[in-house]
C-alpha cells in the first residue's frame, strides 16, 4: 500500500468513527405520536399514541436479548438502544413490541401514560 492509501484509509475510518460516536437516540412525545430516532444515522420512527396498548419499564441485556446496541429486530420485537440496560417496552395494537432504551425510563413511561396511552 502506498502512503497516500494509508493516509486516505486512516482518515476515512476516523471520519466514520467520529460520525458513529455523535449519533444520539432522541425520543419525543408530540401531539398524538411518539417519535424515536437515531439522530444523525437513521430516519425517525413515528408511532401513533393510539396504537400503544401498554407501557412497561424493563431491564434487559442488549447483547443477549437484541444482539447489541443500535436499531435492532429480534424475536422479541424491534428495539432502539443507544446505551445502558433499561428502557420502556411498548405493546402495540398490531401485536408487535417495541423497546426504547432510556436513561430515564420512569419519566418516559409517565409521559406516555399521561398522553393518553393505556396502562
Amino acid at each position: 500500500m502506498s502512503n497516500v492509501s494509508v493516509v486516505f484509509w486512516t482518515s476515512f475510518l476516523w471520519l466514520i468513527y467520529v460520525r458513529l460516536i455523535t449519533v444520539r437516540l432522541i425520543t419525543e412525545v408530540r401531539a398524538g405520536e411518539l417519535v424515536v430516532a437515531m439522530r444523525g444515522l437513521w430516519p425517525a420512527r413515528r408511532i401513533p399514541l393510539a396504537r400503544i396498548q401498554s407501557v412497561e419499564i424493563v431491564t434487559f441485556d442488549p447483547e443477549r436479548d437484541y444482539g447489541g446496541y443500535g436499531i435492532r429486530s429480534s424475536r422479541q420485537g424491534k428495539a432502539y438502544i443507544a446505551s445502558g440496560n433499561r428502557g420502556v417496552r411498548l405493546k402495540l395494537a398490531n401485536g408487535g413490541t417495541f423497546l426504547i432504551g432510556s436513561q430515564r425510563p420512569s419519566e418516559l413511561a409517565g409521559v406516555l401514560h399521561s398522553s393518553g396511552t393505556h396502562p
